[in-house]
């Protein structure tokens, strides 16, 4: 990639920008940390598998093709 092309001057701006930041690093830490809590713990407690509760692991297409049809119909 040449120095002068967009692509690169793009990559060097947030390439420098994350290689001097003292406070920023410590943000994006716990950013992350807090987005893993959200979306790899909590979903255990609060998104339980309903499919897997309802049908059986065979019948899973049935199931939803049956509850599809069902909602549609008034």
């Amino acid at each position: 990639m040449q120095r002068n092309s967009f692509l690169y001057r793009v990559f060097d701006l947030y390439y420098d920008g994350f290689r001097h930041m003292t406070l920023g690093k410590t943000l994006w830490t716990v950013i992350l940390i807090k987005l893993f809590i959200m979306f790899a713990i909590l979903k255990f407690f609060f998104f339980p598998n309903f499919l897997k509760e309802q049908a059986p692991a065979d019948k899973e297409a049935e199931f939803v093709s049956e509850e599809l049809i069902g909602r549609a119909q008034p």
